[in-house]
């Protein structure tokens, strides 16, 4: 667990539940930084799921708190019924609130909504603080759920005083330079925003300023649209690169069509390892974005992904999302295939899920949508798509991740996919499955020589073409084991190493290699 702010017994304690220790909640420590005179009363702690929920529940309840709220989000919102249902019955009068995008729309239908005091919903940072002082002072509002108030931006205090040193040294250091976003499509909750508000620039930048000379150098930007106003994007980036150093690293997520010359020059200017993409592709199906009201020139959006590619030094990490209302397998094919075409360094293949609140829901009688009644709520079928090829792309995005996303076969892809990436990969992860029955827990030796395997022995390719680019694949990942298939490669290659940047996560430093 992670204990941020901890002055003892506490009136009120903020927490949630990550998916990993090394991610630190933006939101919790937004909270914890509006709580004005409330705030030397605000412990806040950070759990991650896999732990025990009584263990968990013995901790928030250690300092005698009279508040607890908990921030709700679809990966950890079982996790977290399990923790307020033990609160329930070992401590009833400890008041519970919740908030977070889980619990923000369709709440009748939420069980851990009924098990909880009060639901803050939408923007929690100047609600919560209110609910808190009316609790302390014995005043119960009458109503349950609570609408978030949004207030501008500026009158929000900002919360990353409360990145600990230990945060700053072991984990993700998120950041926002504006929230909301002016697009609509359907299948995200940012759909509801009206627009996208940003955050003073030079306010925000102060506060950058002081991470980066506490010793920060990871920073990951949650806007939904970083590229958004050009005029900003390029003061956050001549910001860093007046600060580069072999450890900075950032993550933006980028608009995919909209990269004018002046920034694509300040791009062009970092260095290897120290930039990294998301760009949400979503769909290459122009009738599906209409149908979604998602605007994207795709042919600008190909181009922008070639160019990042050649002539810049960024992480590339690319998305496609299976399963869309209006999609069938045949175009989600040919979208993987030009995207695979432009050589993002990976491609994210996700699967759709119905998040609450979303608009996607008005195309559920019309194609036949059927989504999983539980946590992540993901498409299993649709009028295009049958519930057995669902499993199956489900089953090509886990393997495509742990072998197409990986960065360790570079030199192995082009037999992996012959002519018809997705078509290619398809096979593989058919035979994957049948041949194995699993999906995780892959031991990296194991997996090479299943490769092989497949290469030789269904693929009928010759051992040498075979086996040569997978050894040198497998020397160069930097393994030090000796799979079997090692033994048969003709004439071993020198293994490829490089020195890897402190700030670069294993996988995006395989990347370079190619």
């Amino acid at each position: 667990m992670n204990r941020t702010e901890d002055s003892g017994a506490d009136a009120i304690v903020l927490a949630t539940l990550n998916a990993r220790y090394i991610h630190a909640s933006l939101g919790l420590r937004y909270l914890l930084a509006n709580m004005a005179e409330l705030g030397a009363h605000t412990a806040l702690r950070e759990y991650v799921i896999g732990q025990r929920p009584l263990d968990i529940v013995e901790d928030l309840l250690a300092g005698r708190p009279r508040i607890i709220g908990l921030g709700v989000y679809i990966w950890n919102v079982e996790e977290t019924a399990r923790v307020v249902a033990l609160i329930r019955e070992i401590a009833p009068e400890v008041i519970v609130a919740l908030g977070g995008p889980e619990v923000s729309h369709e709440l009748d239908a939420s069980p851990i909504a009924a098990l909880a005091d009060y639901v803050v919903t939408g923007w929690g940072d100047v609600s919560f603080p209110q609910l808190c002082r009316s609790l302390l002072l014995g005043e119960r509002p009458a109503a349950r759920v609570i609408a978030g108030e949004q207030p501008p931006l500026d009158s929000l205090a900002l919360p990353y005083r409360h990145y600990t040193d230990a945060d700053i040294a072991h984990r993700l250091v998120y950041v926002e330079a504006s929230r909301g976003c002016p697009f609509r499509c359907e299948f995200c909750l940012s759909a509801l925003d009206k627009t996208a508000w940003p955050f003073d620039p030079g306010r925000f930048l102060a506060e950058m300023r002081s991470l980066h000379d506490r010793g920060a150098r990871h920073f990951k930007f949650v806007d939904r649209t970083f590229n958004l106003s050009v005029r900003s994007s390029l003061r956050i980036l001549e910001f860093f690169l007046a600060r580069m150093d072999d450890r900075l690293f950032l993550h933006f997520e980028l608009v995919p069509d909209h990269l004018p010359e002046t920034l694509k020059s300040a791009i062009a200017r970092f260095p290897p390892g120290s930039l990294q993409f998301e760009i949400g592709i979503q769909t290459l199906n122009a009738e599906v974005q209409a149908l979604l009201s998602r605007r994207q020139d795709n042919e600008k959006a190909l181009e922008n992904l070639r160019w990042l590619r050649e002539h810049t030094h960024a992480h590339i990490h690319a998305d496609l999302i299976a399963g869309l209302p209006g999609e069938d397998i045949g175009s989600f094919a040919r979208g993987f295939d030009m995207l695979y075409a432009r050589r993002p360094h990976e491609i994210q293949v996700g699967i759709l899920k119905r998040l609450r609140g979303a608009p996607i829901t008005r195309h559920t009688d019309a194609f036949r949508m059927r989504y999983n009644p539980h946590p992540p709520y993901n498409v299993i079928a649709t009028d295009r798509i049958d519930f057995a090829t669902m499993q199956r792309i489900g089953r090509f995005a886990r393997y495509w991740d742990l072998i197409g996303n990986s960065g360790r076969f570079v030199h192995s892809m082009t037999s992996l996919l012959g002519d018809t990436p997705f078509a290619g990969f398809m096979q593989l992860a058919d035979w994957l499955y049948e041949r194995t029955g699993q999906t995780h827990q892959f031991a990296v030796d194991r997996l090479f020589d299943l490769i092989a395997e497949f290469l030789t022995a269904e693929r009928r390719i010759p051992e040498a073409e075979a086996l040569a680019p997978l050894a040198r694949d497998y020397l160069g990942s930097g393994q030090r084991g000796s799979p079997a298939f090692l033994a048969r490669a003709p004439g071993l290659p020198v293994p490829m190493r490089r020195t890897r940047r402190a700030a670069t996560v294993a996988r995006q430093d395989r990347h370079l290699r190619d």
